[in-house]
């Protein structure tokens, strides 16, 4: 079983960085079946905490499962350069280096 994605940069970094990315994709709680008004109920702090669950969830699969839908988003890992991609449709939304 894989421990997560091949990387250089300190997972801390990474995993900050995940988080923000997981931040911007508007419905990235439905991965947790959660429900709109679920998500608008929780304060802040609880989204954050939320969306770095996700993150650190998705550093683990992308091990496993390279490419990973989360809500209108496509998720990929692309070894050959050290990056997970967020995609909407054909559009980039956000990068992480991994090294």
């Amino acid at each position: 079983m894989a421990l997560g994605v091949k990387h250089g940069r300190d997972y801390g970094d990474i995993l900050t960085d995940l988080t923000a990315a997981v931040g911007r994709i508007s419905d990235s709680y439905t991965f947790f079946e959660m429900e709109p008004l679920e998500w608008h109920s929780l304060s802040d702090e609880e989204r954050v905490e939320v969306q770095e669950a996700l993150a650190e969830d998705l550093f683990f699969a992308l091990g496993n499962e390279p490419i990973i839908t989360v809500g209108s988003a496509v998720v990929i890992y692309d070894a050959a350069s050290h990056r997970i991609n967020f995609l909407i449709g054909e559009e980039e939304l956000d990068s992480v280096s991994l090294i």
